[in-house]
């Protein structure tokens, strides 16, 4: 096997192709930031050569560095036109950013360069209609001015309790005629797709009538839902209107064995978090007392298992063991409604027990993509994912504790002169924009050279070691924490110790072989003292086991 010493006598060419080989090794290995390191090494004694650069796309993508991904890929089409690997792989970048119609443009011409490819051909099946199905959605979303609130027409005190709260509407007719015809236009004949096409138009021109009065009255408080708690129900039941201790250790007992929470009690969590997220402002002032501690936790991402051992380690949520989970709660990891369930029990257990913060993937584009959706119409039911929509959007973008450490799931701006007032300023009860503030406090990540640079993960930017030394001296604090990228160590520690990354999912999608870990602050000082811990084992589910069924073909 080549190393590196056995290439220092080698002719240029010669040498990158013996460091390609290292680098594959490193991939294989799932050490894909060694592996770009090698590519880059590659690329830097034979820079035409365009598999390098595919290669390095693909080793991008896996640490979810699309923007990077992107831009090796299309220098690899720049290189070789007729290399079909590069678009293959730019399109996968795509693709795993939401960008479908660009995924699609890229898989055609890989159909084009190799007509005969089986795989080829039913990889750009699944994402033609994956296209379609995105242009069906927009073209019957309702404008913002004319959606209504979910969570407004539900009330959990009445669920199950109206005699016709099973009543099947001829609403709910019309809207499954319309999902049969968009699965026949997918499936079907010439002939077929005419008619659902004449329906879907039919139902296009008549949803503005009613369909906002059926979804006011189909979950109005005039019109609950058929949710009574069976008595056969054996799980955990809440007692009124207060989540109790006891109720939250049972849920988690029941999660473990794999059961599922009621509906009922799914609803109660769920709406009583909204009222008390909503009611904080987009920033939140946290004081921990002298002689006291605080712990913060980074992304999560529906490991529930991992989770049930940070509360073995740490000790469980509550006034004297307070924690701030700093985002990235769900999706990837298939138990992402048990931990959410968790964490929002908890909060409303205790408000002061537990915070909450917003990533980027507490938004619909990611949770349509990388599996929360698809796991709670699975495990709940589709009025939970418009829910759930809505709660995120009442997330906090940041928070600060005793006046010292900024904590924030992704990073900083692309502008200097930020304050703290400005954050609490931000709307945020909204999807994430693609740029901005509120943009930049979720996506951003740091770099280890001064200045700013564009985003590995073509949203947000990088961000050098003087912009957080200005950010920091302009607001009179002392670090910065945050998240959204895994560690091989659980953390990592950047601009000279003024910002620290913590990642808290261990051997992230079952694959990276990385350590968690979470920091604890005590009063007065602040200092961090950060715990890591390994991953812990879990049932046989795989991660994204009910992500979008096209993006799990190129996993």
């Amino acid at each position: 096997m080549p190393t590196m010493e056995t290439t220092a006598n080698s002719n240029p060419t010669q040498a990158a192709e013996e460091i390609k080989v290292l680098a594959n090794d490193a991939f294989k290995a799932h050490k894909y930031s060694q592996a770009i390191d090698l590519y880059s090494k590659a690329i830097e004694l034979s820079s035409e050569n365009a598999v390098y650069w595919a290669n390095r796309a693909f080793a991008h993508t896996k640490l979810e560095e699309y923007g990077s991904a992107i831009q090796d890929a299309t220098k690899a089409v720049e290189i070789d036109p007729r290399y079909s690997k590069a678009y293959y792989r730019r399109g996968a970048a795509y693709l795993a950013m939401g960008k479908l119609k660009d995924a699609l443009k890229d898989f055609q011409q890989v159909k084009k360069i190799c007509p005969n490819d089986p795989d080829a051909t039913k990889k750009l099946r699944e994402c033609e209609k994956a296209v379609m199905k995105l242009k069906f959605e927009e073209a019957i979303a309702l404008p913002v001015t004319e959606r209504r609130s979910i969570a407004d027409s539900i009330d959990y005190h009445t669920i199950g309790t109206h005699p016709e709260s099973s009543l099947f509407s001829p609403q709910v007719a019309a809207v499954a005629v319309v999902l049969l015809a968009v699965l026949v236009i997918m499936m079907g004949t010439q002939a077929a797709t005419v008619v659902a096409t004449a329906a879907i138009a039919s139902y296009l021109l008549f949803r503005r009538t009613w369909w906002g009065g059926y979804m006011g009255n189909i979950f109005t408080k005039s019109r609950a839902l058929n949710l009574d708690v069976e008595s056969q129900y054996t799980g955990a039941r809440i007692e009124g209107d207060e989540v109790s201790l006891e109720f939250v250790k049972n849920m988690m007992e029941d999660f473990k064995a794999r059961k599922c929470l009621h509906k009922r009690y799914a609803f109660q969590i769920v709406l009583q978090t909204r009222d008390m997220l909503r009611a904080l402002p987009s920033l939140v002032d946290i004081h921990v007392p002298n002689g006291k501690h605080f712990t913060v936790c980074g992304d999560v991402h529906g490991q529930f298992y991992d989770l049930m051992n940070i509360f073995e380690l740490n000790g469980l949520p509550s006034d004297e063991n307070p924690y701030l989970f700093n985002g990235d709660f769900v999706d990837r990891g298939s138990f992402s409604l048990e931990v959410i369930l968790t964490l929002f029990a908890f909060k409303c257990m205790s408000p002061s027990a537990i915070h909450l913060a917003r990533g980027n993937h507490e938004s619909k584009s990611m949770n349509k993509i990388y599996g929360f959706e698809g796991e709670v119409k699975s495990k709940l039911n589709d009025t939970f994912v418009e829910l759930f929509a809505e709660v995120f959007c009442c997330l906090p973008l940041a928070h600060v504790l005793n006046d010292k450490v900024f904590v924030v799931h992704g990073g900083l701006f692309s502008v200097d002169g930020v304050k703290l007032s400005d954050i609490k300023k931000i709307d945020r009860f909204c999807e994430p924009p693609e740029e901005g503030l509120m943009c930049e406090l979720l996506w951003s990540d740091p770099q280890p050279q001064p200045g700013r640079g564009p985003s590995k993960r073509g949203v947000g930017l990088s961000f050098g070691g003087d912009v957080t030394k200005r950010f920091l001296q302009e607001n009179n604090l002392d670090l910065v924490v945050r998240s959204h990228e895994v560690k091989d160590e659980g953390y990592e520690v950047d601009h000279d110790g003024k910002l620290i990354t913590v990642f808290s999912a261990p051997n992230y999608c079952d694959q990276m072989g990385n350590k968690g870990a979470y920091i604890r602050f005590e009063a007065p000082d602040m200092k961090p003292k950060i715990v890591t811990f390994a991953a812990v084992p879990h049932p046989d589910v795989k991660p994204m086991a009910y992500a979008n069924n096209f993006l799990r073909m190129f996993s």
